[in-house]
């Protein structure tokens, strides 16, 4: 079984966003989907702290420390881009403005809820940011994140353990393995890593899918 790497995954994320389409993209692996966004089509990138326009990290030598994106990374800008104050990009977040946010997660469950910000351990940091603006303001939302823990328990649940950030809001969840449509009649794999066949990957995951 090839597991996809972390580009890999980004580069799964990026293909099926839509020409035109404004997109945040939430902090950690999902940044990574800025760098991988097909040439010639049109994705608008907004991130929390006040940019629209954001480009892929500068090349290294290159970092402007005064351009970063919400996770504190080096962004660049692209041409037409904007800069506004963090009540004003919220606004747009929790006013239906943005048409997909891409978000990590600890879990989600089959229903689509969402769980990101804490695991509920005693000495976990909560860091919830924007994500629950996201989760109910983005018209789509997509979660980047890998199937299973590093112990082998799978991130893509019956129902969440984690308290939740939003209540049935995603609709994708793309991992290392395969992507996961989430529908009102079931989940729907697809895209399986090679090596992998939907038996298996039933086993790894402990769910009842339908393959796609």
């Amino acid at each position: 079984m090839n597991k996809l790497d972390r580009d890999a995954m980004a580069a799964r994320v990026a293909r099926d966003i839509p020409d035109g389409a404004y997109v945040n993209l939430g902090i950690g692996l999902p940044t990574l989907v800025a760098d991988h966004l097909p040439e010639g089509r049109e994705i608008v990138l907004h991130t929390e702290n006040g940019l629209l326009g954001m480009g892929p990290r500068p090349a290294a030598g290159h970092e402007d420390p005064e351009l970063i994106n919400a996770g504190k990374r080096p962004v660049t800008t692209l041409p037409g881009a904007s800069f506004f104050h963090h009540a004003d990009s919220f606004a747009m977040m929790r006013g239906g403005h943005l048409d997909i946010c891409v978000l990590g997660a600890f879990e989600v469950s089959v229903g689509g809820d969402l769980a990101n910000w804490h695991t509920g351990k005693p000495d976990a940091i909560p860091a919830v940011g924007g994500a629950m603006d996201l989760a109910i303001g983005a018209k789509r939302v997509f979660v980047l994140m890998e199937a299973l823990t590093k112990e082998g328990r799978p991130k893509l649940v019956r129902e969440c353990a984690y308290p939740l950030t939003g209540r049935a809001c995603v609709s994708r969840v793309y991992t290392d393995l395969a992507t996961f449509d989430l529908r009102p009649d079931g989940v729907v794999a697809r895209d399986l890593v090679e090596g992998l066949d939907i038996d298996a990957l039933r086993r790894l995951v402990d769910l009842d899918l339908r393959a796609g």
